[in-house]
């Protein structure tokens, strides 16, 4: 592999990064703030290019504009996610039993969606899709570029949300001691219902930007949340800004294994970070503890 190759590889881990890292965002914020692992976010993910498609082909709306109605009906798919079936969950029972509930929420979305749009892939279309930055001797498509701006502007306000402001403050509050929030006056119902919303919510994003760089169907979202798991472990369950710096460090490696060697062999960096961080540093690069104290 010459030199201009590996460059070309880091360049391209580092923007696809901020892609993933929008993906696994909200699988690790819900995580971190709520104890429940999302099964579902790969099919959330589908779900908003999906959304995405349907306004872009039907309604001739460009695909960032459309994030303007895509955010918020995933906003509201996730606060009715808590609220009809997590809120009823004992809260001993809260982690073990999600999984069941959010991977039969994900045959669901599979479902309607393999319904209403058939099981052939479709992609997302732009004409700033096919555009592209020339840099020395490196191209930088511009998607990937408005794709990892998104991330950094999206991550960062999330976490200014959650560790920086009164809600954030309350919810963490509701997740240490819900008696204890309840007793100074904290709707810890309602808190829990709009963190995961805001981290469902913020799926339409990712999944926008994944449609507009990956061909994808119904059933995309089983290969997705192998990747997006080992993101999230990688940087440690609840941690916004690991997230975004395992998606780098993992698309990099993976980018540089595809170069190096065959496309087919990258998946295999994934499935190595989450057996050598379980191994090893179960709490990932940042660990839950250390986030929820910040």
């Amino acid at each position: 592999m010459s030199f201009d190759s590996l460059i070309q590889a880091i360049l391209d881990g580092v923007l696809t990064g901020g892609v993933y890292a929008l993906m696994a965002a909200g699988l690790s914020l819900i995580f971190g703030v709520m104890d429940i692992i999302n099964i579902a976010q790969g099919a959330m993910v589908i779900l908003g290019a999906y959304l995405s498609y349907a306004l872009s082909v039907h309604l001739g709306i460009d695909l960032f504009l459309g994030l303007l109605i895509t955010v918020p009906v995933m906003f509201v798919l996730g606060m009715f996610l808590e609220w009809g079936f997590i809120r009823r969950l004992r809260e001993g029972d809260r982690t073990s039993m999600s999984i069941l509930i959010t991977y039969a929420f994900a045959i669901i979305i599979e479902g309607v969606l393999t319904v209403l749009f058939g099981t052939d892939y479709d992609q997302l279309s732009a004409s700033y899709l096919n555009s592209s930055v020339h840099i020395l001797n490196f191209y930088l498509p511009d998607i990937y570029l408005f794709g990892f701006a998104l991330a950094v502007v999206l991550l960062g306000g999330l976490y200014v949300m959650f560790f920086r402001t009164k809600f954030g403050r309350g919810l963490r509050a509701s997740l240490q001691n819900r008696t204890a929030a309840d007793l100074v006056g904290i709707n810890v119902n309602r808190t829990r219902m709009l963190a995961t919303g805001i981290g469902v919510g913020v799926t339409a994003a990712g999944g926008m930007v994944y449609g507009a760089t990956s061909a994808f169907n119904p059933d995309s979202g089983y290969d997705l949340i192998s990747r997006l798991l080992a993101i999230v472990i990688l940087g440690g369950m609840g941690s916004i800004g690991g997230a975004m710096a395992s998606a780098v460090l993992l698309l990099i490696a993976a980018d540089i294994v595809a170069t190096a060697w065959e496309p087919t062999w990258s998946i295999l960096v994934f499935y190595a970070a989450i057996i050598l961080v379980l191994s090893f540093r179960p709490i990932g690069l940042f660990g839950a503890r250390a986030v929820r104290s910040q």
